[in-house]
């Protein structure tokens, strides 16, 4: 897969930064008061990230590592197991249509956390699940969210509902993974991210637009077909990226028609 170099600020875009403001701060007239975060890790944060962006009420997702002792890791030395970070994803949402106990309830459909994979040991310790939580009533919150699948599934979940200490200041630190590792499913449609006129890693990471057309993007084809009309009519989309997601439903269509398989 081919990545979604960033553009470089330039004097030919300057003219348009305003355009550029309202793609990346399309949430930006939510009273701060009324933004929470919520961090969750389930089995690679690609999936995970899009999942929440499809949630109602989530404005932000970012990917990252959580939970380990080095400052400022990188994807390999996660991947690798060196630092004892969680490939996880912060969630950024509006309380007042989103409750942290809604989101929690909503991370089991995310992945599957009965797998053996999900246990805090092995090779593949940065693909463990976990929710990190940042208070003892989120903890609380978090583990009755456990119980109640765990009693519906009939089966044991394996994920780790970690109460971070505010005093290990590493050990509760989120830190942004790679641009690279931003957006998954968006930055394989390199012309619609081109259209959103991201600048940097922390543009891609606060960007309403971005985060709900990653979500979308990463459903099968026939989904697509029907959500993302829906997004482009219920979003302020700058002209360009509604034009280029014009183009894709249009090309889904003529694939559809043709009768091969959307993917």
């Amino acid at each position: 897969m081919h990545y979604y170099k960033l553009l470089r600020r330039s004097k030919s875009h300057d003219s348009d930064d305003s355009d550029s403001e309202n793609t990346v701060n399309n949430n930006s007239n939510i009273p701060a008061e009324f933004l929470c975060q919520a961090i969750f890790a389930g089995d690679g944060f690609y999936g995970v990230e899009a999942a929440y962006g499809r949630f109602e009420g989530v404005v932000r997702t970012a990917t990252g590592y959580y939970g380990g002792t080095m400052r400022k890791p990188s994807y390999k030395d996660v991947s690798e197991g060196k630092t004892g970070h969680t490939e996880a994803v912060k969630v950024t949402y509006d309380n007042r249509f989103v409750s942290y106990k809604s989101l929690c309830d909503y991370f089991w459909e995310t992945h599957d956390p009965t797998n053996k994979n999900s246990l805090n040991f092995g090779s593949n310790t940065h693909l463990r699940s976990a929710i990190f939580c940042s208070t003892e009533e989120e903890r609380k919150q978090a583990q009755q969210s456990k119980i109640r699948r765990q009693m519906k599934l009939n089966r044991r979940i394996l994920t780790k509902i970690n109460l971070l200490s505010k005093q290990i200041t590493s050990n509760c630190e989120f830190f942004v993974a790679e641009n690279q590792h931003q957006k998954y499913y968006l930055q394989k449609h390199y012309r619609l991210c081109e259209s959103l006129s991201l600048r940097s890693t922390e543009q891609f990471v606060e960007s309403y637009l971005a985060c709900k057309l990653n979500g979308v993007l990463a459903l099968d084809g026939e989904v697509i077909l029907e959500k993302l009309p829906q997004l482009t009519r219920t979003c302020l989309l700058p002209k360009q990226c509604k034009s280029t997601c014009d183009e894709i439903i249009q090309d889904l269509k003529t694939t559809s028609a043709h009768g091969s398989t959307i993917t």
